[in-house]
């Protein structure tokens, strides 16, 4: 199903600034028996992206009754969510108008059961972040960096592809955002300057506080990430996955990162019974 502005149907006008420029922001969101998951967590994220771009007019209540109505009678899938700056005429500067809400239904992906159970094989990407404090942490349109990274490899047993920024510094993956385990300690990218803080990033970051785990925001270079004793990626679509290998270099799936899956598994399972 596809609703815009709650109204089903698969077309937006052409004057719309999220095909012009990206003037918007998205949420993936995991469905499962007929409930959008971890919504409190995609809703805060939407919203503070809309203030920080200065979309306004986005009413919570309506949103999440067209997300409910959009999943009804889907036991597993995806929904997506894009909120636009609506309509305008050319050029950059964004004049008043009505953002553009498309609610939109997609099939669960068919990830193969052994990415969760014995981990995901990743590549090094070439492409890297640009970064913009003024975007960083954000999921808006501009996706590009992104797009282009993806388009390095068509193996199918690489599951993700790691992206750095223009410094070096390891940021996350192409869809997910990256963890490691060092001598027992938690570590996940600084985002401060590019990347997106994924809201399965900080439902383990939570988890991990509430069990006193130690854990840190960092900077991360190659060399940290070849020194790490675990690594995972993460995303709200495919919850936690371990890396076992980075081009060459092998990894253990740990005690960390499977009981932090675990975790993430029973919150999952929980999330659903309160919704419900």
């Amino acid at each position: 199903m596809m609703l815009v502005n709650g109204r089903q149907q698969t077309h937006i006008a052409v004057a719309d600034r999220g095909l012009h420029y990206g003037d918007g922001l998205f949420e993936t969101i995991a469905v499962r028996d007929e409930m959008p998951q971890l919504w409190d967590r995609h809703w805060r994220r939407l919203s503070q992206g809309c203030r920080r771009i200065g979309i306004e007019g986005v009413n919570p209540e309506e949103l999440r009754n067209e997300s409910l109505e959009a999943c009804a009678d889907i036991e597993q899938g995806v929904l997506k969510l894009i909120i636009t700056r609506g309509e305008g005429g050319r050029g950059y500067r964004p004049a008043a108008g009505h953002a553009t809400r498309i609610v939109a239904t997609y099939p669960w992906p068919e990830y193969p059961a052994d990415n969760w159970r014995a981990g995901v094989a990743v590549r090094m990407c070439t492409t890297r972040w640009g970064r913009n404090p003024a975007l960083a942490g954000m999921k808006h349109l501009n996706r590009l960096e992104q797009v282009l990274a993806r388009r390095e490899w068509d193996d199918p047993g690489i599951a993700e592809g790691l992206m750095l920024d223009d410094l070096g510094h390891v940021i996350s993956g192409t869809m997910s955002n990256l963890f490691t385990v060092t001598d027992g300690r938690l570590q996940t990218p600084q985002l401060k300057e590019c990347g997106v803080e994924g809201v399965m990033r900080g439902l383990i970051l939570d988890i991990a506080r509430e069990a006193a785990l130690p854990w840190e925001e960092t900077s991360l270079s190659a060399q940290g990430l070849r020194e790490a004793n675990e690594v995972f990626v993460c995303n709200a679509v495919i919850g936690l996955w371990p890396v076992r290998l980075i081009e060459q270099q092998a990894y253990a799936i740990g005690p960390v990162t499977r009981w932090l899956a675990e975790r993430v598994s029973a919150a999952q399972r929980s999330v659903k019974h309160q919704e419900k």
